[in-house]
């Protein structure tokens, strides 16, 4: 006996709009039996876990501020998966774009000017571009498989912050403790809505990017090469278009928002370099990218909904006593259900029986 899957020759169009849905409340319901194998009330838990969150004005600034990275992340991330180039590390491209944009505030800490904040944010983009490229070229030129390569590079960035940030970026000042120098006020990325909550303009700059990129794939060429190189390859030559080519931009594209989102973290939510930035924004952006079927609108959506994750798991931590291992578990769940309905959609499920012949070898 085997599985096979068969590609449907015609596929619901309602299904497929309704999948995300379909996976969330899937999510929702097997999440009510893990509250209530660990002896919590269901209702209560997943009130406290995305609902308690919305109700005060400090706590949407706090979604919005957990959204931003994990938009601007995923956006780049449809780009590159839409053209099938599977950008895997973008966890390692938000930590060098943090490090990188990090570096006038850290060692220019005297210069005081308005140009500091857009040079960070210039350098972040660029440090997590030049970071994506080492994949890039790997699969360009020696046709290595990118999820190995830009995987593995996530480690070797992680190790490399925690060892300036104990080294050579530690702060003098800072009673031997692994952090690097506060960023100067030229250096922090101010707040939207100071009166009301702390949410910065890294939330602006993802619907910013959410918008434009949604532009490019729907009315230029570039988006029509994105989406031709990514259903067909051999298509994609015959209309004149480099496969190659899409592997560098995919990549570089994908690394500078990853890249943005790392320095815009850091300037506008922590104040300065540490070991830990990021609670998993890089990976879970991979699952806000399925989430909103690839297009940056949806991902808006998709954006805010794995935010509530993060706020509602904290949440949850306080008023029910549960690990923070809860988020990781919805957030897998989700990741799950949306493949898992995906799959089905497309495809059929064929259980084939076969018979071992008399003779056969």
């Amino acid at each position: 006996m085997r599985i096979e899957l068969e590609k449907r020759p015609d596929v619901s169009k309602l299904f497929a709009f309704v999948s995300p849905l379909l996976a969330l409340a899937l999510t929702l319901a097997l999440g009510a039996v893990m509250f209530a194998m660990l002896g919590k009330n269901p209702v209560e838990a997943l009130d406290a876990f995305f609902f308690e969150p919305l109700l005060e004005v400090w706590s949407l600034h706090e979604l919005a501020i957990k959204a931003a990275p994990l938009i601007l992340i995923a956006v780049g991330l449809a780009v590159s998966y839409r053209s099938n180039n599977w950008n895997i590390g973008a966890e390692g491209q938000f930590t060098i774009g943090a490090i990188t944009g990090s570096y006038l505030p850290i060692v220019f800490y005297d210069w005081h000017s308005p140009l500091v904040l857009p040079l960070m944010l210039l350098l972040g983009a660029l440090g997590g571009a030049l970071f994506a490229a080492i994949p890039a070229l790997l699969k360009a030129h020696f046709n290595t498989n990118e999820i190995l390569t830009s995987l593995m590079l996530v480690y070797i960035a992680q190790l490399f912050l925690d060892w300036l940030v104990r080294g050579a970026w530690r702060d003098p000042q800072g009673f031997n403790f692994p952090v690097s120098r506060d960023f100067a006020p030229e250096a922090v990325l101010p707040a939207i809505w100071e009166e009301s909550g702390r949410a910065h303009w890294a939330f602006i700059f993802a619907i910013i990017a959410a918008i434009g990129v949604w532009f490019m794939l729907r009315y230029t060429l570039k988006g029509f090469e994105i989406v031709v190189l990514g259903q067909s390859e051999r298509a994609g030559r015959f209309a004149g278009f480099s496969s190659k080519k899409m592997i560098w931009f995919s990549f570089l594209f994908s690394g500078a928002l990853a890249g943005l989102a790392g320095i815009s973290e850091v300037s506008g939510s922590i104040g300065h370099l540490q070991p830990a930035i990021s609670p998993g924004y890089g990976f879970t952006a991979i699952i806000v990218a399925f989430l909103g079927r690839l297009n940056p609108l949806g991902i808006i959506a998709s954006g805010l909904v794995l935010a509530l994750t993060y706020l509602g798991g904290e949440a949850a931590q306080l008023s029910l006593g549960v690990s923070d291992k809860v988020t990781r578990v919805f957030q897998g769940l989700l990741l799950f259900f949306v493949l898992s309905c995906d799959t089905l959609i497309y495809y059929k499920v064929r259980i084939v029986w076969s018979r071992l012949r008399s003779g056969a070898a």
